[in-house]
């Protein structure tokens, strides 16, 4: 799983810096809102990319004693800061300069390339045309990544139950980025054909908008991860399935799990055993529950096995008989 993400991670990031680049190029040249606030997004997005790669390399350090159960966490800190960066260097900056453009809206200005004479629109469309291509490439890529990890599940399903958030973050991002740019294309269409450069700086909050969306699903998802989320109930019911079938097994009371990483999951087990194995039978049975739950699942790392009676429910306390009523005379 890290192979692939590291491979839609460099993917987007080169990518959004050439549009980046391009974007700023047009925006210096025209003087478009929407063109601004699009090449300041891919240039928030590639920072981000950097920062994932980051978290991911971070994520990969070593168990000490001062974090026994490792820093596979670190990639869903970094999730976070890269959700925090899209809500406020991309959604924020593009509202405030739509807003700026509509108080104070001009048309796009002509551009002199190599001496020649170009409309600002057709390089604004031309640039963004660019855009599209190569942001079309780089979701394309991100999206094999994460079907290849997900199957058929639906996108928001997938998401939502996906703990690699470099990952599902590159292709959340690709897609808001589509949007942006279709966004920005019929702003600049728009304001052309009906000469109206105030609908410039409305692409522009458009494209605000678009991203302060996604950023705020984003935090909700890196956030669940944060603080510590269970594995997927596939795996969790794998995992009761295997322990049921341990000779000596009375009862399963609790299966608890937790993702230390995407592909790091602890497992916390408790069982009622029978009564008359030996104290070396039951070590043998821990020893290979522990063995088959690791090969049953390659992200479960660490087990731990509580024998614990199973618990009765409390007996519910006898109702008093209710008072004899008084017949009235």
């Amino acid at each position: 799983m890290a192979h692939e993400s590291n491979s839609a991670i460099y993917t987007a990031a080169g990518a959004n810096l050439a549009i980046a680049a391009a974007k700023f190029v047009g925006a210096a040249l025209t003087g478009s809102s929407a063109m601004l606030a699009e090449g300041t997004h891919s240039l928030v997005d590639t920072a981000n990319q950097i920062l994932l790669l980051v978290g991911l390399k971070r994520a990969k350090k070593p168990a000490d004693a001062r974090h026994p159960f490792g820093y596979g966490r670190e990639i869903y800190f970094y999730a976070f800061i890269v959700a925090l960066f899209i809500f406020l260097g991309g959604g924020a900056f593009a509202i405030y300069e739509g807003v700026h453009k509509i108080q104070h809206p001009e048309p796009a200005a002509d551009a002199t390339l190599l001496g020649y004479h170009v409309s600002g629109f057709w390089v604004n469309l031309a640039i963004l045309g660019f855009s599209v291509a190569a942001e079309g490439f780089s979701c394309y890529v991100a999206l094999a990544s994460f079907w290849a990890e997900k199957g058929e599940r639906p996108p928001i399903t997938a998401i939502r139950r996906s703990k690699d958030p470099a990952l599902f973050t590159v292709l959340v991002e690709d897609v808001a980025a589509l949007i942006g740019l279709v966004i920005a294309l019929a702003g600049v269409i728009l304001a052309e054909t009906l000469d109206m450069p105030v609908l410039d700086g409305w692409s522009s909050i458009g494209i605000g908008l678009v991203l302060v969306g996604m950023a705020i699903f984003l935090m909700i998802e890196t956030h669940g991860l944060l603080i510590g989320e269970a594995a997927d109930p596939e795996i969790v019911a794998a995992i009761r399935a295997v322990v049921r079938g341990e000779p000596g097994v009375n009862h399963v009371n609790e299966v608890l799990t937790q993702h230390l990483g995407p592909d790091d999951i602890l497992v916390n087990v408790s069982l009622d055993m029978a009564d008359d194995l030996s104290a070396g039978e039951v070590e043998q049975a821990v020893a290979r529950l522990d063995a088959a739950l690791k090969a049953r699942s390659a992200k479960v790392r660490r087990v731990f096995i509580e024998i614990q009676a199973q618990a009765t429910p409390a007996p519910k306390p006898a109702r008093s008989p209710k008072p004899a009523v008084a017949a009235r005379a």
